[in-house]
């Protein structure tokens, strides 16, 4: 069997392509076990595929039919299609549906018939290779998951605007064209398929598109947690600045009351200076004791105003400098201007997680001023943020000028699980 070596020079690149491939998907920090762990699948896939083709190639300039022959065909036709399927867990973190495995195993069952029938493919006593009525059972196979790759690429990337979503979409017309090419080009003048050409070339991109995800999200997340550290040095300067503030114009107006809630202050920051730091999730009572001491100060500097709580349910966690904000906020922009200010804080739980509700009876104002960048409410504008950024919980805001503001602060069960 002699084989000319030109025809294997190009075997080099490919396989030197999938040995760097491997090692850039080893090392890279960015992507994580699970799609590492399909790269490599499908990575060892690609290097079957060629193999496959070689010894398919071997094979035919020997004039070998029979089982050997029939053996490589099936091994070919049966890994194309799973490796689109692979695509899939690439492109989309969820898994994929079992109707695309169920099409692995019909394409598989059509090709093992080859070993008893004439119904897909067989080899005449020429070697020669000859296709059954069932024949373009993995062409259609993988046309259906083609379209469908790219359909789910659509939907979950359709709203990038930094065009990471023309990898996958250039690497679907790449596979059709190579398909092309193959139908028209005589496939026995090459050891290797146009299609796995297409099919190495494709990991790669795929794995550059994976990569750049990774990288994209890890920097997102730098970002937030920046903007969180940001957040936090803006509101506990404030919270601390107005308590003192109070302090001092108790100083003058009632000394011995000034001494009562310096003592609580200092014990305030003595026991939770610690947490006020720390950026990550607190109980909820700790929260609320921040609330309290607070308001006990803001109470003696405007007797006016009361602040109550209804308190059903407390074992849960919460980003810190969230109710207490709110309350602060009550106060300064709300309630004390009226005769008889009130602020009530209530915490219950609800389906799916817990509820904090803070209602005030003060003047109230357009919430409309919390989408503006003016530096109004910027407080509830924080605490949105940190929510949603910390625990994927919610706050709503609804507020009638004249009548009261209510915010409703949900805090999912599964927030809890990212708290220490």
């Amino acid at each position: 069997m002699m084989v000319s070596v030109r025809y294997f020079l190009f075997l080099a690149p490919l396989l030197l392509e999938l040995a760097g491939l491997s090692f850039a998907v080893w090392i890279d920090p960015y992507v994580g076990r699970k799609h590492r762990r399909v790269m490599f699948l499908i990575i060892a896939l690609s290097a079957c595929l060629v193999a496959q083709n070689v010894v398919n190639y071997l094979l035919e300039q020997g004039g070998i039919g029979g089982f050997p022959r029939t053996l490589t065909a099936v091994v070919g036709y049966s890994i194309r299609p799973v490796i689109l399927v692979l695509f899939f867990y690439v492109v989309s973190e969820r898994k994929p549906h079992w109707h695309l495995w169920l099409l692995i195993g019909i394409n598989w069952a059509v090709f093992m018939t080859a070993f008893f029938s004439h119904l897909s493919i067989w080899y005449d006593e020429y070697a020669m290779f000859r296709g059954g009525p069932l024949h373009y059972t993995c062409h259609i196979i993988s046309a259906v998951l083609l379209c469908e790759l790219v359909y789910l690429t659509v939907r979950e990337y359709g709203h990038d605007r930094k065009g990471a979503i023309w990898l996958p979409l250039i690497n679907a017309l790449l596979i059709v064209a190579s398909v092309i090419m193959d139908s028209f080009v005589d496939y026995r003048s090459m050891p290797i398929s146009y299609l796995t050409v297409a099919i190495c070339g494709c990991t790669v991109v795929y794995y550059i598109w994976l990569h750049l995800q990774f990288v994209r999200r890890h920097e997102q997340a730098m970002m937030a947690e920046q903007r969180i550290q940001i957040m936090m040095t803006q509101i506990q300067p404030h919270f601390l600045y107005n308590t003192l503030s109070t302090i001092q114009a108790l100083c003058a107006l009632n000394p011995q009351k000034a001494a009562e809630i310096t003592g609580k202050f200092s014990f305030y920051l003595r026991q939770n200076l610690n947490t006020l730091e720390y950026p990550g999730m607190i109980p909820f009572e700790k929260e609320l004791e921040h609330t309290k001491i607070y308001a006990d100060i803001e109470m003696v500097r405007f007797p006016n105003i009361r602040v109550l709580y209804e308190i059903e349910d407390a074992g849960f966690l919460i980003p810190p400098l969230t109710v207490q904000p709110i309350v602060e906020n009550a106060i300064r922009h709300g309630v004390r201007v009226r005769e008889q200010g009130l602020v009530t804080v209530t915490a219950q739980a609800v389906k799916g997680g817990h509820q904090i509700v803070i209602r005030d009876n003060g003047i109230g104002f357009d919430v409309k001023q919390l989408e503006q960048n003016d530096g109004s409410h910027i407080g509830l504008r924080n605490v949105q943020e940190r929510i949603e950024r910390m625990c994927g919980g919610s706050m709503t805001v609804s507020s009638r000028i004249g009548e009261g503001t209510t915010v409703t602060i949900h805090i999912p069960e599964r927030g809890e699980e990212t708290a220490r």
